[in-house]
């Protein structure tokens, strides 16, 4: 690098790209930027992508990852939420921090562990981005595995589907097919910076509840 990290500065809801960056360069960056940072990383085949949110990303990115936590529990599914995790695998050259992450269906497969290897582990089911300032780039997740991919970029959620190795946007999620989830997120995102996140979360339990009873009398 021709540059020393302490030299880079981005500032909140920026990016800077890099290029011709090798795996071992990759990984003394994460070493040398450590594990509080405020910055996330997206690295494909050479390319390092190093992105500072800003404070709307971070609470959408909270909010939604509540609504996730809720629909979960109220389906009383076990689930294993690992946030901005970092997930490599060295073999493909890709590596990327979502916003947030769960593990579903898998998440007896990981359960407890500390550490994840994708060449071993697999990867989590459901990525969430937060696309306020920039378009999260498909590479990374189509390449790691991940089964689903929303989107959303402060005004309506994109559910994307791995398929053949390539999303496909879809108006239903996989993971929660009956819940039209695409429909009502931006609303209650839009509730809960004028209700407050108690209420709010109370409203979207509650519609949670409807939409699984209206299922089960159908």
């Amino acid at each position: 690098m021709l540059l020393a990290l302490e030299q880079i500065i981005v500032p909140p809801g920026h990016q800077l790209l890099l290029k011709n960056v090798n795996w071992q360069q990759f990984q003394d960056i994460l070493k040398n930027l450590g594990e509080s940072r405020s910055a996330r990383l997206s690295y494909s085949q050479g390319t390092l992508e190093i992105m500072t949110p800003l404070p709307e990303h971070e609470d959408n990115k909270v909010i939604i990852g509540d609504f996730v936590k809720a629909i979960l529990e109220e389906m009383d599914i076990e689930f294993r939420s690992l946030g901005s995790t970092t997930f490599e695998n060295e073999a493909m050259r890709q590596a990327v921090e979502p916003d947030d992450c769960f593990y579903i269906q898998k998440e007896a497969q990981i359960r407890g562990k500390k550490r994840l290897d994708l060449e071993i582990d697999p990867p989590p089911e459901l990525a969430i981005e937060i696309d306020i300032t920039s378009r999260t780039k498909f590479n990374n997740y189509q390449e790691l595995g991940v089964t689903e991919l929303w989107r959303y970029n402060g005004k309506t959620i994109e559910i994307n589907i791995l398929q053949s190795g390539k999303y496909v946007q879809s108006g239903t999620s996989l993971a929660f097919p009956n819940l039209p989830i695409a429909d009502v997120l931006h609303d209650f995102v839009e509730q809960s910076k004028v209700r407050g996140r108690n209420a709010t979360m109370k409203a979207f339990r509650a519609w949670v509840r409807e939409q699984l009873a209206r299922h089960e009398q159908s």
